[in-house]
């Protein structure tokens, strides 16, 4: 009898660390070019054993393959984090040295730690409800929007920070990292959102409440707006505003702003040029009836937001940061809290959407069955 998918999945994964610790013994391994050839064809293993994983199904799911060669590199990810941080030691020198130095800093250790843990667990809950039968796309459009987040102010960071001199070969195995994301997230978009049915009268009555009669869409208003103004500023600082304001911003509540790693002043602008306009949309469809788009983009941007203020918090805490770019004692639980809101706004506003979604339905005719279901 064949284990769950799931599983398989989950012991494949716990080879990571095997193969990193066996490379980090292999000289003839540690080179820039033999590297990169030695993690594709690693990559190419796992799609191998993948395909004999999932070969008794009929029809498989062709995400299968990303999320469960994603749960593969979470496990390298976590190894990073944890040998970083000092719990192990003797799997990442070489990779380090060799591969992808900028691995080695603050961002990047809080990154492989969501890696490691959230989106493997999302990896594993999601193979699991795949081939039980239900659906996942909820929790894919989460991990998509974290993923694509990550890779977009991963890669410029590095490029454009102090690591941009010193770019290996091995770095370029970010690449398909960075498109495979966008590949599925057109997927999961493009497939139907299966909802409950709500009657005509349900719909019409919710949608006719103004925003002032629906107190919980006023307050996550407030927050988008909120969390707009801070994205704003904040861009403004780190593109060197003059202001009196931006500068006591910088050097005495966030410095890590202007750590030379690259890394926040990239998140900063991925914020104010992408998440400053998405949440303007988003509050629209909070006023406007029959936006049905709401209950997928809410879900992504809360994966987005989640991801990066989790890597910009924890590095402008950690110890990997020198001391200098350090967000102060003094200032530390203002400036948290102002990043913790930030990420849950958008948190909040995916819950509220999926939670109680009639103000979003698109009006369901007269006369329709109630046991039918409505797809979005």
């Amino acid at each position: 009898m064949r284990p769950p998918a799931e599983v398989s999945v989950f012991l494949l994964s716990l080879l990571a660390p095997g193969v990193l610790y066996t490379m980090n013994n292999i000289p003839a391994l540690q080179e820039s070019l033999p590297m990169l050839g030695m993690g594709m064809v690693i990559l190419g293993s796992v799609l191998l054993l993948l395909l004999l994983i999932a070969g008794h199904k009929t029809k498989v799911d062709p995400l299968f393959y990303v999320f469960a060669e994603f749960s593969f590199t979470c496990m390298v990810g976590l190894t990073n984090a944890l040998e970083q941080d000092g719990f192990i030691s003797g799997f990442m020198d070489f990779y380090l040295r060799m591969g992808e130095p900028h691995l080695s800093t603050a961002y990047a250790v809080m990154m492989s730690y969501w890696e490691g843990v959230v989106h493997f667990i999302l990896f594993l809950t999601i193979i699991h409800r795949m081939f039980s039968g239900k659906s996942y796309r909820s929790l894919g459009l989460l991990w998509t929007g974290s993923s694509i987040a990550h890779q977009i102010v991963l890669i410029p960071g590095v490029v454009i920070g102090k690591y941009g001199s010193n770019i290996r070969p091995a770095f370029w195995r970010n690449v398909p990292f960075f498109l495979v994301p966008f590949w599925a997230a057109s997927l999961l978009f493009s497939r139907p959102r299966v909802m409950p049915i709500a009657t005509a009268d349900q719909i019409a009555a919710e949608q006719k409440k103004s925003l002032l009669s629906r107190p919980a869409d006023l307050l996550l208003s407030l927050l988008l707006l909120a969390a707009m103004a801070f994205s704003v500023f904040r861009g403004f600082v780190v593109l060197d505003c003059p202001l009196d304001t931006c500068f006591t911003y910088i050097y005495q509540y966030e410095p890590y702003l202007k750590d030379p790693v690259g890394f926040p002043r990239v998140m900063m602008l991925v914020f104010l040029f992408y998440a400053v306009p998405l949440m303007t949309i988003l509050l629209y469809g909070l006023q406007r009836p029959g936006c049905s788009w709401m209950l997928d983009w809410t879900l992504f941007f809360a994966g987005a937001m989640a991801q990066t203020q989790w890597c910009h918090i924890g590095a402008s805490l950690h110890s990997r940061t020198p001391f200098t770019y350090r967000v102060p004692a003094d200032k530390r639980w203002p400036v948290i809290t102002l990043n913790v809101l930030l990420a849950a706004t958008p948190a909040l506003l995916a819950l509220r959407c999926c939670t109680n979604p009639t103000y979003f339905l698109k009006p369901v005719p007269e006369g329709q069955a109630d046991n039918e279901k409505k797809k979005n």
